[in-house]
């Protein structure tokens, strides 16, 4: 993973996207040494995306299990 400063990322920042398309790095943004924003691979946000659906179907599921058996709440 790399970082990169805000005021740095401006400087470079073709370079940066570059790195996140064609290398696959992740890099982290930072500004005064806090980490505040990534940028990752389209296809690592794809997966995280599709993973965050199966969570919430999952969710969904046990919601409505849980409806099913107390029809009372």
């Amino acid at each position: 993973m790399l970082k990169f400063s805000t005021a740095e990322a401006r400087e470079k920042l073709s370079i940066i996207i570059q790195k996140a398309a064609v290398d696959k790095e992740r890099i982290v943004l930072t500004r005064r040494g806090k980490e505040l924003a990534a940028l990752v691979p389209i296809e690592d946000m794809r997966f995280l995306e599709e993973l965050e659906d199966r969570l919430d179907l999952e969710e969904a599921r046990a919601a409505l299990a849980e409806a099913k058996a107390n029809p009372e709440r």
